[in-house]
């Protein structure tokens, strides 16, 4: 069975084109649906299942504009007369579930086409942010002369009985794959010449409707925001051991295979191992093709390191190292039908530095004919840049943007191996490196927007979204209208976030519940995780039920809810939200300063103390100038106190550069520095680099925000970017020069130290003011070009 993964793989070419027919005239977003959600007749769609649809139509010319919405439950893959076209549909949940609008003309011709789909249900094997129905697809026609498409009982479906889940271990991301070549379908049943004439008719399940037309927990369609994922071929890189079979030494140089095309014979009766390495980790769909060898057994394993052979799975030590390894990981496994042109494409991609091929053959060889991977993500495109000439500074930010792409997809992911799920305190970051780093802002909206669908009845927010389950930690909620200040102050779109401050009045109102007559939160309800560092997974409470750390993120809270509702939303609010945390300033001096230590405590009793509580009390304004100093010290040189891990380390950093020691911000890359010694090419999860569990988590990636904003100091100084402001870091740096996408434009710095004397270019947007700052004093900057000489 063949998928085609024929992608003409840039970015698979479904934007709509500029000039549409008077036959389709535009995307029609509003028109009731007429056609029908359809699947495998006798089907009861909760089963796991891979089912494949087709149908042909006869054009009298070549259209040049055929636009059709298309959705599926689980998932689809879209072929057009044998061309892989889309993917989708982009995750949502029921209420707001979305379709795709794709334009088939370029692949359509004169005569006979086929349209056809791959839908594929996982039931209890999906992800854990894979909701569902039951197994159906849907494509409506935009305008009367394309419903000829529209889904009913003229759409022919066939289940393959060749695929079944490969359970493994825990993953709340996708799981592995079996699949009986002997079961398959045969043929490209993609192709127009393709024989489908003994495939049952598909049935009808339901109606087709539109979100607002829809009665409940079936799905109410709406078009997606979203574009479609990038999809590049790509090479796998080296040989790094074979087991069983002799590789020449052309090959094992990575010259040819895998780098290139080279089949590879596998003897009969024979087991043979190929570790692969793709040097770096990445996401992509996996593609083999493979002849002969009936009855072979092959195995693809997926890791993203190695571990220390007899650790267990616990010691990874250097990833760059294979010598005394061990591979534990994911995996397909597959059954060989002995027939030439055997092919295999993953039904969602997967993550992976290194991959495992075991064959293992019965009575005849099996030819590897070739094995490679498709890179997909979010088709962010890089719009800042960092001139430097420093390579430890190029390679954090390139490892950081690597890191940020494979935890960007149809959401933004924790990490892209294990889960998959959109968490809030993930995504806050994330979406700060996309504002800093793209011009692009629709990932980040569909965040904001999923999170907001997530709410309870209650008021609190699911901690990741979307999720088939409930999983709530209560101060990732308090991190959402963090979510909602950032975009409101980097992006030029206040009436998007007021719509969204009702969400957030919501979860102020689920916390004030908790709020006690000093307005100090008891017994935070939930799991009320902080950072996966000493108690703070759990969360610190002292005897009366409070802690300094959820005092403080509901301080914060508030002070962003107050200025938010004081420009766009309820001016009353502003002002009870303003008492609010006038209080709570006075509550949290008085519980948990120490005047001894000269820092905040985590609790009453005073017995703790973390970097987390007093880089959050720097932030919120609670440190006075007079005592800063003393506070800093502490955060610096007390290892006694719980230190952040790489994700918290985000707020730490802020902290520090408030309190004034920006130029000092090379010095605290530590962490990001052991990574790269140990061979990591994405951010690990947490600081424990031996024993961590995920090697790729975008919440590490804020170097990606701070070189442009601490380090170049490119900052928003008024909602919307209405006003930048520019107050360098530099350190030791004395030549540095970048820029970064801005809602008017960009913003370019330079910064140039010749003899005593700094040279200093600012370019602003065109109708952008703003100021700059050089060693506390103020100078303002109009907008276009701006010069200093100082």
């Amino acid at each position: 069975m063949k998928y085609l993964f024929t992608i003409i793989v840039a970015v698979i070419g479904i934007l709509l084109p500029k000039n549409n027919s008077a036959q389709s005239p535009g995307p029609d977003f509003n028109r009731p649906w007429n056609s029908s959600w359809i699947a495998a007749a006798n089907d009861n769609g909760k089963d796991y299942g891979i089912y494949y649809f087709r149908k042909s139509i006869t054009l009298a010319s070549k259209p040049s504009a055929f636009i059709i919405h298309v959705s599926a439950d689980n998932r689809y893959k879209l072929f057009v007369n044998g061309t892989l076209i889309s993917l989708g549909p982009a995750r949502g949940d029921t209420f707001y579930w979305n379709y795709e609008t794709v334009n088939l003309a370029p692949y359509l011709t004169t005569g006979k086409n086929t349209i056809s789909a791959l839908v594929f249900n996982e039931a209890e094997y999906r992800p854990e942010a894979q909701i569902s129905v039951r197994t159906a697809f849907i494509i409506q026609g935009n305008s009367a002369y394309e419903e000829i498409l529209n889904t009913s009982n003229t759409w022919k479906c066939i289940r393959d009985a060749g695929h079944q889940p490969v359970p493994g271990y825990f993953f709340a991301a996708s799981k592995g794959e079996m699949v009986d070549m002997k079961q398959t379908v045969k043929g490209d049943w993609t192709a127009a010449d393709y024989d489908d004439s003994t495939w049952p008719e598909a049935t009808k399940v339901s109606d087709g409707r539109l979100k607002g037309m829809a009665w409940g927990i079936d799905w109410g369609l709406v078009p997606s925001t979203l574009p479609q994922m990038e999809m590049t071929r790509q090479r796998i890189t080296k040989l790094r051991s074979a087991i069983g079979i002799n590789i020449p030494a052309t090959l094992s140089t990575g010259s040819t295979f895998p780098e290139r095309k080279t089949p590879i014979t596998i003897p009969a009766n024979t087991a043979v191992t190929l570790l692969l390495d793709q040097t770096f980790e990445t996401n992509a769909y996996i593609t083999l093709n493979f002849s002969r060898g009936k009855d072979a057994g092959i195995s693809l394993g997926y890791a993203e390191t190695l571990y220390e052979r007899g650790s267990n799975g616990t010691r990874k030590g250097n990833r760059n190292e294979v010598e005394g390894k061990e591979f534990i990981g994911r995996k397909d496994s597959l059954i060989a039908d002995g027939s030439n042109g055997q092919s295999f494409t993953t039904l969602n991609f997967r993550t992976y530095r290194y991959i495992r091929l075991f064959v293992q053959t019965k009575n005849e060889p099996l030819v590897i004919d070739d094995l490679y991977g498709t890179f997909t993500g979010y088709p962010f495109k890089k719009a800042a840049v960092f001139n430097t000439d420093n390579n430890e500074i190029k390679q954090i930010l390139d490892i950081g943007w690597r890191t940020a792409r494979l935890n960007a997809w149809e959401t933004y992911t924790d990490c892209p191996y294990y889960e998959q799920l959109q968490y809030i305190g993930d995504t806050r970051v994330q979406a700060m490196i996309s504002y800093y780093n793209t011009s692009d802002d629709r990932l980040a909206r569909n965040a904001i927007n999923l999170i907001d669908h997530s709410r309870l009845a209650e008021g609190i927010t699911k901690s990741c979204y979307p999720t088939r389950g409930t999983q709530i930690i209560s101060p990732f909620s308090l991190w959402y209208i963090g979510m909602l200040h950032d975009y409101w102050m980097y992006r030029n779109d206040s009436g998007f976030i007021k719509d969204k401050l009702v969400g957030a009045r919501a979860v102020l109102d689920f916390f004030s519940k908790y709020q006690q007559d000093d307005g100090s939160v008891k017994d935070t309800p939930y799991w009320a995780f902080v950072d996966w560092a000493g108690n703070m997974g759990g969360g610190p409470k002292g005897s009366d039920g409070c802690a300094a750390i959820y005092d403080l993120q509901l301080l914060w809270a508030y002070q962003w809810a107050a200025e938010m509702e004081a420009h766009i939303g309820l001016k009353d609010l502003a002002r009870i939200y303003n008492q609010k945390a006038t209080q709570l300033k006075a509550t949290i001096q008085r519980k948990y300063w120490d005047p001894v230590k000269k820092m905040y405590a985590d609790t009453k009793e005073k017995n703790g103390y973390s970097q987390h509580v007093n880089s959050l009390a720097i932030l919120t304004g609670m440190v006075s100038a007079a005592e800063m100093p003393a506070v800093v010290k502490g955060l610096l040189n007390d290892k006694s106190l719980t230190q952040c891990t790489v994700y918290f380390k985000y707020y730490l950093n802020q902290a520090l550069v408030k309190a004034g020691l920006g130029n000092d911000y090379m010095s605290w890359l530590g962490i990001w520095r052991e990574n790269i010694a140990l061979g990591l090419t994405t951010w690990a999860e947490d600081s424990s680099l031996q024993t961590v569990r995920s090697e790729c988590h975008a919440w590490g990636a804020s170097p990606n925000i701070e070189f442009f904003r601490t380090v170049l100091g490119i900052d928003s100084y008024a909602q919307g970017f209405s006003k930048i402001k520019i107050e360098p870091h530099l350190g030791t740096i004395t030549d540095v020069s970048g820029e970064i996408p801005h809602p008017n434009g960009k913003v370019f710095v330079k910064y140039l130290l010749e003899g005593s004397k700094w040279k200093i270019n600012i370019m602003l947007p065109l109708k952008t003011p703003g100021v700059f700052i050089w060693k506390t004093k103020t100078y303002v900057l109009k907008p276009g070009p701006n010069t200093f000489a100082i």
